[in-house]
């Protein structure tokens, strides 16, 4: 959606890396935390255990970090990284400066894990069981969970209810209904999607999943295979003609004029039907005041299922730590504890991982369960470090098709600039 947050510094130009970690404009939670009857760290006697997070999680954490202190003997600080927070965790780790513990996107693990950073985390099966299934997967990497979740973020649609009463059942009758009430004066546009000048391929890859395209195939164990890039491939082809079709020469969904800076707004001031985005859309929704719906990005009509991206954020334990069993305790029984995830809701209004805490916000928040349930059948952002490689040449692509270039072109461009890249 900072994933970012996303794996490595090239994606700081993604949209999803400006707003899965933005200012969700919610007020950090007045309420005492209870700790976690699971808990069974003998105290010990000095020491500290340093956790690094980012603005919107300091505050709701620091009750917490005060009580496991407090039970443990210890000095816990919560200190706010708000800038290059993988590259500046990666570099305090290699200098021996780092902390404890690290929160941040699960598509980072690859890379920590390649660069020594990060250590399996101890989690019973009950306690991976209280976890959704999707959020369990993201956090594993080959074979072993790397992080403890605590958030699970995707996109959806969301729809202007008044201008558009009924979920669409395809994509193609979606863009048929944003072209009738464009047509009619009702909206400016007819989809709030951005691309941007340089691309998006967060919010766009649903489209391009259900016209058939994939970025990687699949290791035997189902994982993406970064030895099977296939931007290129004829299927990916169809589905960036899809896109072509959709573009600025064709239905005119998809603009290069519609970008992060403007696509969540339009929506919320009624100048379009249709949004595709997730969480951090809804303040500015709910400022508009419109009526307004949550549902799965639908598919292509005889297309394939329109799968999002899905992100976890994650706790992780440093692996050159100097506190490394107390930061093993904390991750293993405080952030799996529901009043740990719901304080942490509060203060940033993201679908809590744990399945009890998105059970106890649903009731004042429906938005939260319409979210996790639109991204339920998504593809967890892939953790390889080679996804790095991905992000600009997939954009560059989206963006020549968009604006009426051909598909076959920009997809075998994606591939030579992808393909070369993983060979430096």
């Amino acid at each position: 959606m900072r994933v970012r947050v996303l794996g490595v510094a090239a994606l700081s130009t993604l949209a999803f890396a400006a707003t899965a970690c933005g200012d969700s404009g919610a007020p950090a939670p007045a309420a005492q935390p209870s700790g976690p009857a699971s808990s069974s760290a003998p105290a010990t006697s000095g020491g500290t255990l340093v956790i690094w997070a980012d603005t919107n999680r300091v505050k709701p954490l620091k009750p917490f970090a005060d009580q496991f202190g407090t039970e443990n003997g210890v000095t816990v600080e919560v200190k706010e990284i708000s800038k290059d927070n993988q590259q500046t965790f990666l570099t305090a780790s290699q200098q021996g400066s780092g902390p404890d513990i690290m929160i941040g996107a699960h598509d980072w693990i690859g890379n920590l894990v390649q660069n020594g950073a990060i250590d399996p985390v101890t989690l019973t099966d009950e306690q991976k069981a209280a976890f959704p299934e999707i959020a369990m997967k993201a956090v594993t990497f080959n074979g072993q969970v790397y992080g403890a979740p605590y958030a699970v973020e995707n996109i959806a649609l969301i729809r202007n209810t008044k201008l558009a009463p009924d979920a669409p059942a395809t994509l193609d009758e979606m863009i048929e209904k944003g072209a009738e009430l464009k047509k009619a004066g009702k909206v400016k546009e007819v989809l709030c999607l951005p691309v941007g000048q340089k691309g998006d391929a967060f919010h766009v890859y649903p489209i391009f999943a259900s016209g058939g395209g994939a970025l990687f195939g699949a290791t035997p164990a189902g994982d993406p295979d970064p030895k099977q890039v296939l931007l290129g491939s004829d299927d990916s082809v169809k589905a960036f003609g899809k896109l072509k079709d959709l573009g600025e020469k064709g239905d005119g969904a998809l603009k290069t004029s519609i970008t992060n800076e403007n696509y969540i707004v339009n929506f919320a001031a009624g100048k379009c039907a249709y949004l595709i985005s997730g969480p951090w859309a809804m303040s500015e929704v709910k400022k508009g005041g419109i009526s307004y719906d949550i549902t799965p990005v639908p598919a292509f009509k005889d297309g394939k299922p329109a799968t999002p991206f899905v992100g976890v954020q994650s706790f992780f334990v440093a692996a050159k730590g100097k506190s490394k069993a107390l930061a093993q305790e904390f991750v293993a029984n405080y952030v799996t504890n529901k009043d740990v995830a719901k304080a942490l809701y509060e203060a940033d209004p993201r679908p809590p991982a744990l399945t009890a805490a998105l059970q106890e916000v649903q009731a004042t928040d429906p938005d939260a369960v319409k979210f996790m349930d639109a991204g339920k059948n998504g593809m967890p952002m892939p953790a390889i470090p080679e996804m790095a490689a991905i992000w600009e040449p997939f954009g560059i692509a989206e963006t020549a098709v968009v604006k009426g270039g051909d598909a076959a072109k920009a997809a075998a461009a994606a591939q030579k600039a992808i393909d070369g890249a993983l060979k430096n």
